[in-house]
Protein backbone atom coordinates (compact mmCIF):
# COMPACT_ATOMS: atom_id res chain seq x y z
CA UNK A 1 0.00 0.00 0.00
CA UNK A 2 1.40 3.73 -1.28
CA UNK A 3 2.02 6.15 1.39
CA UNK A 4 -0.38 9.12 1.42
CA UNK A 5 1.58 12.32 0.10
CA UNK A 6 0.37 14.11 3.00
CA UNK A 7 2.04 11.22 5.37
CA UNK A 8 5.22 11.40 3.41
CA UNK A 9 5.61 15.08 3.90
CA UNK A 10 5.07 14.60 8.13
CA UNK A 11 8.26 11.59 7.88
CA UNK A 12 10.04 14.27 5.88
CA UNK A 13 9.13 17.04 8.16
CA UNK A 14 9.61 15.37 11.14
CA UNK A 15 12.83 13.33 9.71
CA UNK A 16 14.17 16.81 9.54
CA UNK A 17 13.60 18.26 13.05
CA UNK A 18 15.04 15.43 14.55
CA UNK A 19 18.51 15.08 12.21
CA UNK A 20 18.81 18.14 9.94
CA UNK A 21 22.79 16.67 9.43
CA UNK A 22 21.09 13.68 7.45
CA UNK A 23 17.64 14.86 6.39
CA UNK A 24 16.97 17.39 3.82
CA UNK A 25 15.03 20.27 4.36
CA UNK A 26 11.42 19.14 3.14
CA UNK A 27 10.23 20.91 -0.25
CA UNK A 28 8.78 23.90 -0.23
CA UNK A 29 9.61 25.12 3.58
CA UNK A 30 11.76 27.88 3.80
CA UNK A 31 14.36 27.39 6.17
CA UNK A 32 14.25 30.07 8.70
CA UNK A 33 10.79 28.78 9.02
CA UNK A 34 11.98 25.12 9.66
CA UNK A 35 14.29 26.77 12.09
CA UNK A 36 12.11 27.50 14.91
CA UNK A 37 10.78 24.09 14.90
CA UNK A 38 14.08 22.45 14.87
CA UNK A 39 15.16 24.92 18.16
CA UNK A 40 11.80 24.57 20.04
CA UNK A 41 11.31 20.58 20.15
CA UNK A 42 15.42 20.08 20.35
CA UNK A 43 15.40 22.82 23.32
CA UNK A 44 12.38 21.27 24.83
CA UNK A 45 14.00 17.80 24.98
CA UNK A 46 17.21 19.18 25.87
CA UNK A 47 15.64 20.69 28.88
CA UNK A 48 13.88 17.86 30.31
CA UNK A 49 17.07 15.45 30.16
CA UNK A 50 19.14 17.77 32.05
CA UNK A 51 16.75 18.51 34.41
CA UNK A 52 16.17 14.80 34.63
CA UNK A 53 20.01 14.09 34.48
CA UNK A 54 22.00 17.01 36.06
CA UNK A 55 24.57 14.86 37.60
CA UNK A 56 25.16 13.49 33.94
CA UNK A 57 25.31 17.15 32.26
CA UNK A 58 27.99 18.26 34.69
CA UNK A 59 30.35 15.23 33.79
CA UNK A 60 30.38 16.26 29.66
CA UNK A 61 31.64 19.08 27.87
CA UNK A 62 29.07 21.54 26.74
CA UNK A 63 29.98 20.02 22.82
CA UNK A 64 30.00 16.38 23.85
CA UNK A 65 26.77 16.61 25.96
CA UNK A 66 24.28 17.97 23.39
CA UNK A 67 26.05 15.47 20.66
CA UNK A 68 24.39 12.94 22.97
CA UNK A 69 21.07 14.60 23.39
CA UNK A 70 20.81 14.97 19.64
CA UNK A 71 21.61 11.12 19.40
CA UNK A 72 19.29 10.66 21.40
CA UNK A 73 16.73 12.93 19.76
CA UNK A 74 17.37 11.76 16.37
CA UNK A 75 17.59 7.70 16.76
CA UNK A 76 15.35 7.16 20.01
CA UNK A 77 11.39 6.20 18.56
CA UNK A 78 9.87 6.97 21.85
CA UNK A 79 6.86 4.54 23.39
CA UNK A 80 4.94 7.17 25.25
CA UNK A 81 4.38 10.76 24.35
CA UNK A 82 4.56 12.01 28.30
CA UNK A 83 6.91 14.31 28.64
CA UNK A 84 7.27 12.44 32.56
CA UNK A 85 8.10 9.75 30.59
CA UNK A 86 11.23 11.44 28.10
CA UNK A 87 13.60 10.25 31.21
CA UNK A 88 12.41 6.60 31.28
CA UNK A 89 12.86 6.89 27.56
CA UNK A 90 16.30 7.97 27.80
CA UNK A 91 17.33 5.59 29.69
CA UNK A 92 16.35 3.03 27.09
CA UNK A 93 18.20 4.25 24.66
CA UNK A 94 21.27 4.46 26.77
CA UNK A 95 20.63 0.65 27.55
CA UNK A 96 19.80 -0.63 24.05
CA UNK A 97 20.92 2.36 21.29
CA UNK A 98 23.82 4.20 22.88
CA UNK A 99 26.96 3.42 20.63
CA UNK A 100 29.35 3.98 23.47
CA UNK A 101 31.91 6.91 23.15
CA UNK A 102 35.44 7.64 24.97
CA UNK A 103 33.57 10.45 26.79
CA UNK A 104 31.03 8.29 28.34
CA UNK A 105 31.69 7.24 32.22
CA UNK A 106 31.68 3.95 33.34
CA UNK A 107 28.88 3.48 35.37
CA UNK A 108 26.68 5.56 33.00
CA UNK A 109 23.53 3.55 33.13
CA UNK A 110 23.47 3.09 36.19
CA UNK A 111 24.30 6.63 37.32
CA UNK A 112 21.02 7.54 34.93
CA UNK A 113 18.99 5.34 36.63
CA UNK A 114 19.93 6.27 39.76
CA UNK A 115 19.04 10.23 39.19
CA UNK A 116 15.77 8.84 37.28
CA UNK A 117 14.84 6.94 40.36
CA UNK A 118 14.60 10.66 42.20
CA UNK A 119 11.52 11.55 39.05
CA UNK A 120 10.44 8.45 39.74
CA UNK A 121 9.31 8.73 43.44
CA UNK A 122 8.47 12.04 43.22
CA UNK A 123 6.12 11.59 40.68
CA UNK A 124 5.12 8.11 42.19
CA UNK A 125 0.93 8.48 42.94
CA UNK A 126 1.43 5.49 45.92
CA UNK A 127 0.84 7.04 48.64
CA UNK A 128 1.60 6.13 52.25
CA UNK A 129 -1.28 4.42 54.33
CA UNK A 130 -1.31 3.53 57.71
CA UNK A 131 -4.79 1.76 58.14
CA UNK A 132 -4.48 -1.52 60.16
CA UNK A 133 -0.50 -0.56 60.81
CA UNK A 134 0.88 -0.15 64.05
CA UNK A 135 3.49 2.19 64.30
CA UNK A 136 4.58 1.03 67.39
CA UNK A 137 4.45 -2.69 66.89
CA UNK A 138 7.58 -4.51 67.83
CA UNK A 139 9.86 -5.07 64.82
CA UNK A 140 10.71 -8.67 65.91
CA UNK A 141 7.70 -10.42 66.79
CA UNK A 142 5.64 -8.76 63.92
CA UNK A 143 5.95 -8.26 60.09
CA UNK A 144 7.57 -5.15 59.47
CA UNK A 145 5.73 -3.14 56.78
CA UNK A 146 7.72 -1.16 54.10
CA UNK A 147 6.57 2.22 52.62
CA UNK A 148 5.51 2.04 49.23
CA UNK A 149 7.79 4.94 48.06
CA UNK A 150 10.50 2.98 49.31
CA UNK A 151 13.15 1.53 46.79
CA UNK A 152 15.95 -0.66 47.88
CA UNK A 153 18.49 -0.42 45.24
CA UNK A 154 21.47 -2.14 44.67
CA UNK A 155 24.96 -0.90 42.16
CA UNK A 156 27.93 -2.18 40.64
CA UNK A 157 29.22 1.33 41.22
CA UNK A 158 28.99 3.87 43.94
CA UNK A 159 26.72 6.13 41.64
CA UNK A 160 25.51 8.38 44.77
CA UNK A 161 29.09 9.37 45.01
CA UNK A 162 29.47 10.48 41.17
CA UNK A 163 29.74 13.11 39.68
CA UNK A 164 32.24 15.28 37.61
CA UNK A 165 35.20 15.17 40.23
CA UNK A 166 34.36 11.73 41.38
CA UNK A 167 34.38 8.98 38.11
CA UNK A 168 35.72 5.39 38.81
CA UNK A 169 37.47 4.10 35.96
CA UNK A 170 35.79 0.51 37.15
CA UNK A 171 33.42 -0.79 39.58
CA UNK A 172 34.79 -1.44 42.92
CA UNK A 173 34.66 -4.84 43.89
CA UNK A 174 32.11 -3.80 46.63
CA UNK A 175 28.56 -2.89 45.48
CA UNK A 176 26.56 0.21 46.57
CA UNK A 177 23.52 -0.68 48.53
CA UNK A 178 20.82 1.87 48.75
CA UNK A 179 17.98 2.42 49.52
CA UNK A 180 16.18 5.65 48.08
CA UNK A 181 12.68 6.99 49.48
CA UNK A 182 9.75 9.60 50.03
CA UNK A 183 9.75 11.42 53.58
CA UNK A 184 6.22 12.49 54.58
CA UNK A 185 7.25 16.24 53.52
CA UNK A 186 7.90 14.62 49.48
CA UNK A 187 11.01 14.76 49.63
CA UNK A 188 13.25 12.19 48.10
CA UNK A 189 16.52 11.34 50.35
CA UNK A 190 18.34 7.80 49.74
CA UNK A 191 20.26 6.01 52.30
CA UNK A 192 23.36 3.95 52.24
CA UNK A 193 23.34 0.44 53.71
CA UNK A 194 25.57 -2.15 54.36
CA UNK A 195 25.02 -5.54 52.72
CA UNK A 196 23.18 -7.61 55.90
CA UNK A 197 20.63 -4.87 56.05
CA UNK A 198 20.09 -4.91 52.64
CA UNK A 199 19.81 -8.93 52.88
CA UNK A 200 17.95 -8.38 55.61
CA UNK A 201 14.90 -6.07 53.62
CA UNK A 202 14.96 -8.55 50.79
CA UNK A 203 14.07 -11.26 52.71
CA UNK A 204 11.60 -9.12 54.68
CA UNK A 205 9.81 -8.22 51.24
CA UNK A 206 10.14 -11.61 49.66
CA UNK A 207 9.22 -13.11 52.77
CA UNK A 208 5.81 -11.55 53.50
CA UNK A 209 4.93 -13.76 56.20
CA UNK A 210 8.92 -13.52 58.03
CA UNK A 211 8.75 -11.17 61.30
CA UNK A 212 11.63 -9.22 61.81
CA UNK A 213 12.98 -12.15 63.93
CA UNK A 214 12.76 -14.16 61.44
CA UNK A 215 14.75 -12.65 58.91
CA UNK A 216 17.53 -11.92 61.43
CA UNK A 217 17.20 -15.38 62.92
CA UNK A 218 17.96 -16.55 58.47
CA UNK A 219 20.51 -14.04 58.34
CA UNK A 220 22.37 -16.40 61.50
CA UNK A 221 21.80 -19.47 59.69
CA UNK A 222 23.28 -17.97 56.46
CA UNK A 223 26.46 -16.72 58.12
CA UNK A 224 27.16 -19.09 60.81
CA UNK A 225 28.07 -16.54 63.38
CA UNK A 226 29.47 -17.30 66.52
CA UNK A 227 27.51 -14.98 67.91
CA UNK A 228 23.94 -15.04 67.36
CA UNK A 229 22.98 -12.59 69.97
CA UNK A 230 25.15 -10.25 68.28
CA UNK A 231 23.45 -10.38 64.97
CA UNK A 232 20.03 -10.04 66.62
CA UNK A 233 20.89 -7.08 68.16
CA UNK A 234 22.30 -5.66 65.04
CA UNK A 235 19.57 -6.94 63.06
CA UNK A 236 17.07 -4.85 65.29
CA UNK A 237 18.92 -1.88 65.56
CA UNK A 238 18.86 -1.57 61.58
CA UNK A 239 15.32 -2.18 61.85
CA UNK A 240 14.59 0.52 63.92
CA UNK A 241 16.65 2.94 62.34
CA UNK A 242 14.54 2.25 58.73
CA UNK A 243 11.70 3.14 60.66
CA UNK A 244 13.39 6.06 61.62
CA UNK A 245 13.67 7.36 57.90
CA UNK A 246 9.87 5.89 57.38
CA UNK A 247 11.25 3.15 55.57
CA UNK A 248 9.52 0.66 57.50
CA UNK A 249 5.89 2.55 58.53
CA UNK A 250 5.50 0.01 61.20
CA UNK A 251 4.49 -3.78 62.30
CA UNK A 252 1.22 -5.89 61.11
CA UNK A 253 0.53 -9.62 63.17
CA UNK A 254 -0.14 -12.52 61.33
Amino acid sequence: MSIPAFKKHQYAFTAHIRDPENNALPDNIEDRRMKIYRELLYNNIENFIATGFPVIKTIYSDENWHKLVRDFFARHQSQSPYFLEISREFIDYLQNERVAEPEDPAGLIELAHYEWVELALHVSDETINLENIDTNGDLLTQIPVFSPVAWPLVYQFPVHKMGADNLPQQAPEQPTYLVVYRNRQDDVRFLEINPVTARLIGLLQENKDYRGGDAIDHINREINHTDPETVKQGGLTALQELQQYGIILGTRQL
